[in-house]
């Protein structure tokens, strides 16, 4: 990330001012409040006379750093605090928000962004006339629709945000501590960190406990009018081959040689595979990771920057696609109808759908349905017009996102898929060939999606077979017997780590690459051959959790816990409540604790050496 800037003030059209001094605005007029430079210079060039554009550069308030800053026995009550480094921002916004006669909190759509928006409304002590302004893509006509209907701050998206705070820092706060007396300083435990290291661990114990079995597989390689193909052994005396040993295995192979083949039967049919929905979060960062080698904070980072802003030649500073925080695939009317344009102009009419597709939503997007799926502000921006302007990863991002909304909006593919069967020696064994070929590529002739070595087969990773009809006779070239052995479910890849999490509810995906990246630097787990593997560290820290912690760190607790985040954000629950539903079983973990036990079980257990007492050797 470059540098930035140093503080000045930039006249970006008419009036419109981007002030990052401590100059306040004109009298009159209103003052705009985003969270970075970058954002205020892209939304204003939308604005008309008369607006200043302030930036708070991420939070302005926030517990304090040094103490609990929750009264747990006053409902939980937060104290916030002014961050250290921005109470000099904060001032410069108090002293624009006099002089101005309304004050626009045009900070993200999410949770994050309401907090930034009440914390600073908190702050104005009523100066100014205090509006929410809400878009979810940096555009003249989003910025002029969201000025047009100005909001009240969702106090319930607040009380959702705060809720998850206070819970995080209740338990880095009270729960870390174990760690640094039981193993060492500096470690922590995070509410959802620690159960994403759990799977992580899970997983290395189910490899290590896995004992391989032997099996044998058993093919035939064929050839009929100069096409080679190859024909498994399907069934052994009508069930399914269970050959465990070579001996087996050669023993078939033996009386499959003397056997013609003749095929039995031949069935064909066609098969659509219809195009993905276009990117929420989840699915971005996955794709992201298996397509571009990306990890999860490499993406949002990139994303972050393409949502909002990027210098493009005379365009200035545009923000090039949606908000990229959401669990949502809907798409508004107008970019649906963008995307149908460009497919109708670009592809023959066979691509172009005779309606629009519509994609289901996901997990969560009930809650985020608000947001729309991550998409191009303009389709009309193609990644070739933008090479020259965007950075390798941003180019690579945009290229992808782009990729993928058009292709969304674009016919299925279309496969023809044929299946063989040679029945040999009166039923005794079913031989078969599968194979398939593409008939129309549809939407893949802009976009596929891609695939890890766990992943099912998909047809379009079938080889095509010859044409064959039932009677016909394949010449045997030789019979191939295969020896395999099972495998152990495989290691956390970036990819279906993401898919996981989500999966089970743990955490929402804007928060995945803070969860991956912290158990990283805390060298709580690495990535070897870009899957991830626990260290001794990282299982050390989960077996005292573990045991501090039964309940709270489990799966089924922590992905319910999100749930009631989200019924805080619909008005369904009190915030409240649901610290105290937390609170229970954590206290009386916490209450339960026998250090000196834990101390002395890690002591034991762990490849790892407690912090010991220079003069008396004891753990400290």
């Amino acid at each position: 990330m470059k540098k930035p800037r140093k503080p000045r003030k930039k006249k970006v059209e008419a009036e419109v001012q981007v002030d990052e001094t401590d100059a306040a605005p004109a009298k009159g007029g209103a003052l705009v409040i985003v969270e970075s430079p970058t954002k205020a210079k892209t939304i204003g060039k939308y604005l008309g006379p008369g607006y200043t554009v302030k930036a708070t550069i991420g939070h302005l308030r926030d517990l304090p750093r040094r103490e609990l800053g929750v009264d747990v026995d006053n409902n939980f009550a937060p104290k916030y605090v002014t961050i250290k480094e921005k109470a000099k921002t904060l001032a410069e916004i108090k002293k624009a928000a006099k002089a101005a006669d309304r004050v626009l909190l045009a900070t993200d759509p999410d949770r994050e962004g309401e907090a930034i928006a009440w914390h600073v409304a908190s702050q104005l002590n009523g100066n100014g006339n205090i509006r929410r302004v809400l878009f979810h893509e940096i555009t003249k006509d989003a910025v002029a629709e969201a000025l047009s209907n100005p909001l009240d701050i969702d106090q319930r998206k607040v009380d959702a945000q705060q809720a998850r705070r206070v819970l995080d820092r209740l338990v880095g706060y009270k729960a870390s501590p174990v760690l640094w007396k039981s193993i060492k300083t500096g470690l922590s435990a995070g509410r959802v960190q620690t159960v994403a290291l759990r799977l992580i661990i899970e997983r290395e114990e189910e490899i290590r406990k896995f004992v391989p079995q032997e099996y044998w597989t058993v093919a035939a390689d064929l050839e009929k009018d100069g096409q080679a193909f190859q024909a498994r052994l399907q069934k052994l005396e009508g069930h399914k081959p269970e050959i465990k040993t070579e001996a087996a295995a050669r023993a078939i192979v033996a009386e499959v040689e003397k056997l013609p083949f003749v095929v039995t039967s031949v069935s064909t049919g066609e098969r659509r595979r219809k195009p993905p929905a276009p990117f929420t979060t989840s699915t971005m960062q996955q794709e992201a990771a298996k397509q571009l080698g990306f990890s999860a904070g490499r993406t949002m980072r990139a994303a972050q920057k393409l949502y909002e802003g990027v210098e493009v030649g005379d365009q200035g500073s545009v923000g090039l696609i949606t908000y990229m925080r959401t669990d949502s695939v809907r798409v508004s009317d107008a970019a649906i109808k963008q995307a149908r344009e460009y497919i109708n102009a670009q592809f023959d009419k066979r691509y172009l759908p005779d309606e629009p597709n519509v994609h289901k939503g996901g997990r969560g997007s009930k809650v985020q349905d608000a947001h729309e799926a991550i998409r191009p502000t303009e389709v009309g921006l193609t990644p070739d017009d933008l090479k020259k302007y965007l950075e390798r990863d941003l180019f690579k991002l945009y290229q992808l996102i782009w990729r993928r909304f058009l292709a969304s909006q674009m016919t299925p593919a279309v496969y023809e898929a044929t299946k063989v069967d040679f029945d040999l020696a009166n039923g005794r064994f079913l031989f078969r060939a599968t194979g398939s070929r593409v008939l129309f590529d549809g939407y893949h002739a802009l976009y596929s999606e891609a695939h890890e070595a766990e992943d099912a087969k998909t047809l379009d990773s079938l080889a095509p077979i010859p044409k064959l009809a039932e009677g016909d006779r394949a010449t045997l070239k030789q019979v191939v017997p295969s020896q395999h052995f099972t495998e152990p479910p495989p290691r956390y890849s970036e990819a279906s780590l993401v898919k996981e999490l989500e999966r089970l509810g743990i955490g929402r995906p804007s928060t995945y690459a803070a969860i991956i990246s912290t158990l990283r630097t805390r060298w709580y787990a690495t990535a070897k051959d870009r899957r991830f593997q626990p260290t001794p560290q990282g299982e050390t820290v989960w077996k005292v959790l573990k045991r501090s912690f039964p309940e709270v760190f489990e799966v089924g607790f922590t992905a319910n816990m999100e749930n009631e985040l989200d019924k805080v954000e619909e008005g369904d629950l009190d915030w409240q409540a649901v610290l105290g539903d937390f609170w229970l079983p954590f206290n009386r973990a916490l209450e339960a604790i026998d250090i000196n036990k834990i101390i002395h079980e890690v002591h034991d257990l762990s490849g790892l050496d407690t912090e010991k007492c220079p003069k008396c050797g004891s753990p400290l």
